[in-house]
């Protein structure tokens, strides 16, 4: 409603309108509107049926059979689903398809089809929305589609997709491509104008160009190739000549026909008829007829001659004429037939129309025949049977054999005719069948390994080097590899007789495959070195033998044992008991345990008493045994002791005895002992028992009284096992392999034993206990004898063939055994020779082929019935052909077949060639003869000859010297020849020689020489004085310079020897400790690198320790006596002091022997040295000194304790009662109760022996007992705990071992890179055999070395340019042209042009131009007819170009083109001229170049602009127009002022030196000069003029006509020349202007001062270098 009130309202503004009608037009408008909008809702309905995919096809049987599913549904318009009904159900899509059902089995039957790919089309063209680009630069990208289907395999029947895409995706249907840009055609530049065509009259000047590219991908075509212009020399005089004698091609060879008849009838028509001739005709046959008659009367002479001869002439005659008849070119396979040819002779207008001959004014008619050979194309025979295949045996694996089959020549080609085809055939093939033999395979064997050395592997520096013996860890061991025979099926009764043949070395060529390694890295065991424990403590006195107590001789002995399992056994082991002899010996004997508590005696409380002993039974070594084995002994008495009374003194228990203070006695030494007490409390005044003085309080006994003579049994190493002759023997030579450790016998072996007193040295033996005495003799296992091992010789090296340039010196030929198997243990010796070499026998006659040419037979004319017509003809004279044979020989002169030559062969030589036959009025001359010979350089004439021939000699025209010259002269040639070095010096060479001995005298590893002096080599280059390079034998150089030149040595990197190990970082548990080497000297020239260094150059080693806690113990002495500090006088009791002295000891296994730093013992440890107490009183209780706390119970907790007891030593007195006996206190975690745990340590570096340089080692880590404070203790602590030790403290390990790189010798000196000329060169080559491993010596960079060769000049045969053509006896027409092969030398760089020689010194080569044997020197042309338009030859094909853009390849490939040019002489005919010929082909490795424009300097109002390609070469096409510079230039209104031109820009300026004054609307008014400065100089009235250019102006004129007070400009200089006042004003205000300036830019750009503050923390810090171990070190 809206929208009608609005429109009524619209209506209701008109004036005059009843409103009535107003109403019907508004009702009208609301029922149209309302229609459409019913229309509207009718055609989009509100429910329609939605669908869903299909399913998968499914089914009981593959194939067509299946059906497959979707969901249907009814939905609103806008997307929400409803019920069914409200959809219209007509409309109801199928919610189920019949389909086909896919099946594996399927793939093999269907597959997708792929089309080709349709045209690329540009994307703009796709899309309606891209655009085209303007400006074409890499190509315009497009899309190009293809078909795409599934098909059946079997009949390409399309099916539905989705079968194939159940296997695979479907290939995709369009892709992306580029459609390159258009190139348009690019030409050179034009040539200049040639010369007019004609001599006067109106003429034509042409000048040409070539095509450089052609036209591509729809780029414009090529513009003309030709320019014309007019050209008039002068007035012709007389008549111009309107007519030219043109001759036409020759026809084709024929033959002419024997009969007269044919011959008239065939004649032409417009030949004259002779009839004045014919007499002489018919005279000349009848003399013709007598001369016949003759020669068959000398033929019949001859036969009867030959009847009379004996057989064996007419042998060799018959065999002559057959040979003959062989190579006469009437042969079977020449059928050489000579015939003739003709060509027409018309008259031409200039128009180019054929007129009448007689228009043609000319003396004499070219000759219209020649003689020729018929062309006949070549023909072969059939071919051969197959030949029996080159491989007579079955091998399935190996290559096959081949067969060939031949064919012969039947017809050669004649004149230009079909080559021949290929004349031999060749397939391969191999043999089946059951009685074909297997073929004989070659495969690689290798000999034993050598011993491992690892010599080869230390380093330069190495103190090894100097002593070798026992070095063991990782090496290096060779083998030689070397190719043999073996059978693929050898019958079990030949393999023995062939099995000697089977090792015979054969060439290594045979064998196929990759050959088995020469060297590998192997490992010597090292020997572990016997290692014994501490000495036990010296026994007590012993028998020798307990069960022989017949002796009173007795021993004290000490042992020691083996801590380790030594190599060899425990042969090698120091002595393990040491005996002193003593007096009293007992092997048993009562040991003390304890003493128990004193008993008083009479069962009193206090006084003397007794201790009674507790005592074990021990034998000699400590150990208990059972009581009645002492039955002998003295059993210890009671010990006499005293319990103190209340009254009496009290003493402190004795303390144990000290260590005996030597180990002997002698006598200067006895073995002293301590014990001492002290007095804990003073007896009363009265009636107690005193107490002892201070020397009572300690006691001294004698100790370890035995003498100082130590005996010992010492043992030599064992002896080498020999043959027990009380054992029989059964060891024979055998031929194992090492390794087999393999034991043929028993034998013996024996040492010395002698008796050793120390420090003395050898005693009787009875001086040592014989009981303990080593054996000194063993059985032992003898190795097998083991022979050497050799292969037979291997066959003789091939003799070199000497059909090999330089083949006339004498070879050898060698040929070699190898040893398989080196002897050991005292079998047969190698032989000492290997190898042997003989003289080569003489070199059978090479198989080559040469041509061997026969005579030229007569000249045969053409037929007189064809040629007697022909003006001047002469039956007997003129030009004809000749023709010989060739037939084709071996080198040595024999006959062989002439497929043999063609094969092998230089090109065939020509068989015929055009001869005359003189007349009698023409004058014969022989051929030149050589010139004679110099007798001396630069001195004399040398001179060659001819001579007149035939009746010559009588006529007198012929014996004009100046026409027919029968010698001629030459100075003799003046030859000075100077030699110069060429070329750059070659690498350094050392001289040829073996492997070079390193230090020490032993080889090094991989020190093949490779360093020292060498030499080097220039090579010379010969020339003589026309600077054409020669022989160097003219220059009597052997061609070379030699400069000897030195290849530095390697040299490794030098560090110092290991420090010794620093003492363990811990006294106690696991610590490390440390050793190192530094740097002596960095590598150079190669040698071996460094390890990784630190920043001070040092290389370390770590590795864990572990010290014995108790390694460093605290000895405390006895207390000192009381010092009481309160007295009590009377009774000498209270408070007091004790000391003690207390020293860190070093702890042995006797005992603390020697003092060391404190700081070694544990601190926490320490005793006490001073004690305060109370010194009891009389009758006061006194107690014993605590003992040692009980260990806390673990794990600690908190209500657990600890307790110490004390022992009452003195009762108290009455009413007095003792201290507590007993001391608790509770447990603390690490205070006095600790848990305790083991600490593994880390890994050390894998550990050598001192003998290896790598190889296997051992790499330990230590057990550490660790406190729960984290202080480790001693090992007990743990073990007590009884804590599972579950670690492995030693792994095996490997250490890289340093292999040097080694580098096989050098190859044997290639052949000379070029044949000829400068730059060739001679290589040898070496590979890497071991490559570098570990610290190695790196390989040498240099892999291949050269040398120059020795240089020989480069001949070779170049054709000279084409002639003139010219048409012999015309004007125009068909013609020739000729030109010469003439010798030319080079130095063979290509920089030089070729020089010409004398062809004598080419030769020695095959007729040949560039690499083309078929040497063309004449061909046919064609000379223009004046006024004739025609074509130029072909050019040469253009370089190869790339389609790229800025250097890209777009991958549109290369291409190359050559054209043809239009040339006329006539203007009149210009429209008759053939069109321009353009012809393109693509090509490989095409040159990227670009175009670009290049633009000259402008003059007035135009420039030169022209496009440059990217090689310099100025062409037209090529450059995009839209990019093309602007070449003109006008401004509107134009510059018409004085000294005016119009600029770049487009506006008026001013040239160089003037300067503008505009007009108040922007316009150029006038040019004024710039103002110069003239300053005068002294005595020179002229001045220097300077402009502010540098451009020296023209006086300006006068000024011309134009508006008055415009022409305004300050006039520096007054009339009299000098400055005026006012420049001077100037000068100093601009000066003070710029000071100013200057100095407001200083102030504001200078930064304000900071104060200063005062840093402390500014030290210096100390340099620190870090160094990483790179190659520089």
């Amino acid at each position: 409603m809206g929208l009608a009130s609005r429109a009524v309202g619209m209506l209701g503004v008109s004036r005059g309108v009843p409103l009535p009608s107003l109403w019907r037009i508004a009702l009208l408008f609301l029922s149209i509107w309302e229609m459409d909008a019913q229309t509207a809702v009718e055609t989009k309905p509100l429910y329609i049926w939605q669908t869903g995919p299909w399913g998968r096809c499914m089914g009981s049987e593959c194939g067509p059979g299946g059906s497959q599913s979707r969901a249907v549904w009814c939905a609103h318009s806008e997307g929400w689903t409803t019920l069914h009904t409200n959809c219209d159900q007509t409309e109801r899509p199928d919610n189920q398809q019949s389909c086909f059902r896919v099946c594996d089995w399927h793939k093999d039957l269907y597959d997708w089809q792929l089309g080709a790919w349709n045209q690329c089309v540009p994307v703009s063209m796709r899309s309606a929305g891209v655009q085209r680009p303007t400006v074409c630069t890499r190509g315009e990208e497009g899309i190009q589609t293809r078909e795409v289907g599934c098909v059946q395999k079997a009949n390409a029947e399309p099916a539905e997709d989705a079968i194939c895409e159940y296997f695979e995706p479907k290939p995709r249907l369009e892709q992306a491509c580029l459609i390159p840009c258009p190139r348009d055609c690019v030409v050179s530049e034009f040539s200049l104008w040639t010369h007019c065509s004609k001599t006067c009259g109106m003429g034509l000047q042409n000048r040409i160009r070539f095509v450089l590219a052609p036209p591509l991908f729809g780029g414009a075509a090529c513009p003309n190739l030709t320019e014309f212009q007019t050209c008039q020399p002068g007035p012709c005089e007389g008549e111009e000549s309107l007519y030219s004698l043109r001759v036409g091609p020759w026809g084709p060879c024929s033959v002419p026909i024997p009969n007269k008849k044919l011959g008239k009838a065939n004649r032409k028509p417009d030949r004259p008829s002779r009839q004045a001739d014919r007499p002489k005709r018919q005279k000349k046959a009848k003399n013709k007829e007598k001369k016949d008659k003759m020669r068959e009367k000398v033929r019949e002479r001859l036969r009867e001659r030959g009847k009379v001869k004996d057989p064996e002439t007419r042998e060799l005659i018959k065999k002559k004429r057959t040979r003959n008849r062989q190579n006469r070119p009437g042969g079977k396979s020449w059928d050489l037939q000579v015939g003739y040819q003709t060509r027409e002779v018309s008259c031409v207008h200039k128009s180019g129309n054929v007129e009448a001959l007689r228009l043609c004014s000319q003396e004499s008619l070219p000759v219209t025949f020649q003689a020729c050979v018929m062309t006949k194309d070549c023909d072969v025979t059939e071919w051969s049977e197959w030949s029996a295949c080159s491989k007579e045996c079955y091998d399935p694996n190996g290559p096959k054999g081949e067969r060939t089959r031949t064919r012969k020549v039947s017809q050669f080609p004649i004149d230009g005719g079909a080559d021949c085809p290929e004349l031999e055939e060749k397939e391969s093939c191999s043999h089946l069948g059951d009685g074909v033999p297997p073929c004989i395979v070659y495969s690689w064997r290798t000999t034993e390994w050598t011993e491992c050395r690892v010599d080869v592997l230390l380093s330069q520096q190495d103190r090894r080097r100097g002593n070798q013996t026992g070095l063991c860890g990782g090496g290096i061991q060779t083998r030689e590899v070397y190719c043999i025979q073996t059978s693929t099926d050898t019958p079990p009764k030949l393999s023995s007789l062939r099995s000697k043949e089977a090792v015979r070395p054969m060439d290594s060529d045979l064998c196929l495959g990759i050959s088995p390694n020469t060297t590998q890295l192997c490992h010597i065991s090292c020997p572990v070195e016997c290692e014994v424990s501490s000495w036990t403590a010296w026994g007590p006195c012993t028998y020798e033998n307990c069960q022989d107590q017949a002796a009173k001789k007795g021993f004290k002995l000490r042992k020691r044992k083996i801590a380790n399992e030594p190599t060899g056994g425990t042969g090698n082991c120091p002595h393990l008991v040491e005996a002193i002899p003593c007096e009293d010996p007992s092997c048993y004997d009562w040991l003390v345990v304890k003493l128990e508590e004193c008993i008083p005696d009479n069962e009193r409380e206090c006084g003397p008493g007794t201790q009674i002993p507790q005592v074990q039974c021990v034998n000699s070594d400590g150990e208990y045994v059972e009581r009645q084995l002492c039955r002998d002994a003295i059993l210890p008495m009671p010990a006499i002791c005293e319990v103190p009374c209340p009254k009496d003194c009290a003493l402190s228990p004795w303390t144990p005895w000290s260590l005996c203070s030597h180990t002997c006695s002698g006598k200067n030494t006895d073995g002293k002992q301590t014990r001492a007490r002290s007095i804990l409390a003073y007896n009363a005044g009265e009636g107690g028992i005193q107490c002892p003085n201070i020397s009572a309080l300690q006691e001294v006994r004698n100790c370890n009284d035995h003498p100082c003579t130590v005996y010992h049994w010492q043992t030599g190493p064992w002896g080498q096992c020999i043959e027990d002759s009380s054992i029989p023997s059964t060891n024979t030579s055998v031929g194992r392999t090492r390794g087999d450790d393999a034991s043929c016998s028993v034998g013996m072996q024996t040492r010395k034993v002698i008796c050793v007193r120390v420090n003395v040295g050898q005693v009787p033996p009875k001086k040592c206990p014989e009981s303990l005495r080593p054996d000194t003799v063993r059985p032992c296992l003898l190795p097998c004898k083991r022979d050497c091992i050799i292969t037979p010789y291997s066959d003789w090296s091939p003799c070199p063939s000497t059909c090999q340039p330089g083949g006339n010196t004498k070879k050898k030929q060698y040929r070699k055994r190898i040893i398989i198997q080196l002897p050991a243990n005292g079998g047969q010796d190698c032989p000492e020779v290997l190898t042997q070499e003989r003289e080569c026998e003489a070199p059978p006659v090479c198989h080559g082929y040469r041509w061997k040419t026969h005579k030229w037979r007569r000249c045969q004319l053409v037929p007189w019935s064809v040629r007697q017509d022909s003006p001047g003809a002469q039956e007997t004279c003129g030009p004809g052909l000749q023709v010989r044979a060739v037939s084709c020989r071996k080198q040595d002169g024999s006959q062989a077949d002439v497929e043999a030559c063609l094969k092998l062969a230089s090109s065939m030589p020509p068989l015929t060639q055009l001869c005359q036959l003189p007349c009698q009025e023409d004058c014969q001359l022989s051929s030149w003869s050589k010139f004679s010979s110099c007798t001396a350089d630069c001195v004399g004439v040398r001179t060659r000859k001819r001579m007149l021939v035939g009746k010559s000699k009588k006529r007198d025209q012929c014996k004009n010297n100046q026409m027919y010259p029968l010698s001629e002269t030459q100075y003799c040639p003046c030859n000075k020849y100077n030699a110069q070095p060429v070329g750059n010096w070659s690498d350094c060479v050392l001289p040829e020689g073996g492997r070079m001995e390193g230090q020490l005298g032993m080889k090094v590893q991989g020190d093949i020489k490779e360093c020292g002096q060498g030499y080097r080599y220039q090579a010379m280059v010969c020339y003589d004085q026309d600077n054409r390079i020669v022989e160097n034998s003219r220059c009597n150089s052997h061609g070379y310079i030699e400069e000897a030149c030195i290849i530095p040595c390697p040299s490794d990197c030098k560090l110092s020897e290991w420090s010794n190990w620093s003492r363990c970082s811990k006294s106690c548990g696991s610590g490390v400790k440390v050793r190192s080497k530094w740097l002596r000297e960095k590598p150079y020239n190669g040698g071996r690198p460094c390890p990784k260094l630190d920043h001070v150059n040092q290389v370390y080693e770590v590795v864990p320790c572990l010290s014995d806690c108790g390694q460093y113990v605290w000895l405390a002495e006895p207390w000192s006596v009381w010092k009481v500090s309160n007295v009590d006088l009377k009774d000498n009791c209270g408070e007091g002091v004790q000391t003690r002295k207390v020293r860190c000891m070093l702890n042995t296994i006797d005992g603390p022997s020697e003092q060391v730093e404190d700081y070694l013992c544990d601190p926490e440890e320490m005793p006490l040295g001073a004690r305060n107490s109370l010194l009891p009183c009389p009758e006061d209780c006194v107690l014993s000194d605590w003992g040692a706390w009980s260990p806390c119970p673990l794990p600690c907790r908190g209500n657990s304790t600890r307790e110490r007891s004390a022992s009452p030593l003195r009762q108290p007195g009455e009413e007095k009662e003792c201290p507590p006996t007993k001391e608790t206190e509770l447990c603390k975690l690490n205070s006095n109760c600790f848990h305790y745990s083991y600490n593994i340590t880390d890994w050390s570096t894998c550990q050598l022996s001192d003998r290896a340089v790598c190889g296997n080692g051992i790499k330990t880590r230590m057990l550490d007992c660790v406190r729960s404070d984290s202080k480790s203790v001693d090992l007990k602590f743990c073990k007590q705990l009884g804590l599972e030790r579950k670690w492995q403290m030693n792994a095996s390990c490997v250490v890289e071992c340093p292999v040097n790189c080694q580098l096989s010798d050098w190859s044997p000196w290639s052949q000379c890179t070029h044949s000829c000329g400068l730059a060739g060169k001679l290589w040898r080559r070496r590979t890497v055999i071991q490559a570098p491993q570990g610290d190695g010596r790196p390989c040498l960079s240099q892999m291949e070395q050269w040398k120059p060769c020795l240089v020989k000049p480069c001949y070779s045969w170049r054709y000279s340019a084409w002639s003139d053509c010219k048409s012999e006896g015309a004007r125009c027409g068909e013609g020739l042209r000729f030109r010469n092969v003439s010798c030319f030398v080079s130095n063979g760089s290509g920089q030089q042009d070729s020089i010409l020689v004398d062809d004598e010194l080419c030769g020695d080569l095959e007729p040949s131009v560039d690499g083309d044997t078929q040497i063309v020197l004449q061909e046919t042309c064609t000379v223009p007819c004046p006024g004739e338009c025609y074509l130029t030859d072909w050019t040469v094909w253009s370089p190869c170009q790339l389609s790229c853009v800025s250097g890209d390849d777009l991958g549109f490939g290369s291409v190359q083109v050559r054209s043809r040019a239009v040339l006329a002489q006539d203007p009149e005919n210009l429209l008759q001229c053939p069109e321009q010929e353009l012809e393109a082909r693509p090509c490989t490795e095409g040159q990227c170049l670009e175009y670009k424009w290049r633009t000259g300097p402008w003059r007035a109002s135009s420039r030169h602009v022209w496009c440059q390609r990217s090689d310099g070469l100025n062409v037209t096409g090529g450059c995009p127009m839209t990019a093309k510079p602007m070449a003109d230039r006008s401004c509107d209104p134009p510059c018409i002022k004085p000294r005016s031109l119009c600029t770049e820009a487009g506006v008026c300026g001013c040239e160089e030196g003037y300067t503008e004054v505009m007009t108040s609307d922007g316009l150029l008014d006038q040019c004024t000069v710039i103002p110069v400065l003239e300053i005068p100089t002294a005595g020179d009235s002229k001045a220097d003029v300077k402009t502010i250019r540098a451009f020296n102006p023209t006086q300006p004129a006068a000024s011309g006509p134009g508006r008055a007070g415009r022409t305004w400009f300050l006039q520096p200089f007054g009339p009299d020349g000098k400055l005026k006042t006012w420049v001077y004003g100037v000068a100093a205000g601009a000066f003070v202007l710029l000071v100013f300036m200057v100095s407001m830019t200083y102030l504001a750009c200078k930064k304000p001062k900071k104060p200063q503050r005062r840093q402390m923390n500014n030290r210096l810090k100390p340099l620190t270098l870090a160094y990483d171990g790179d190659a520089d070190m």
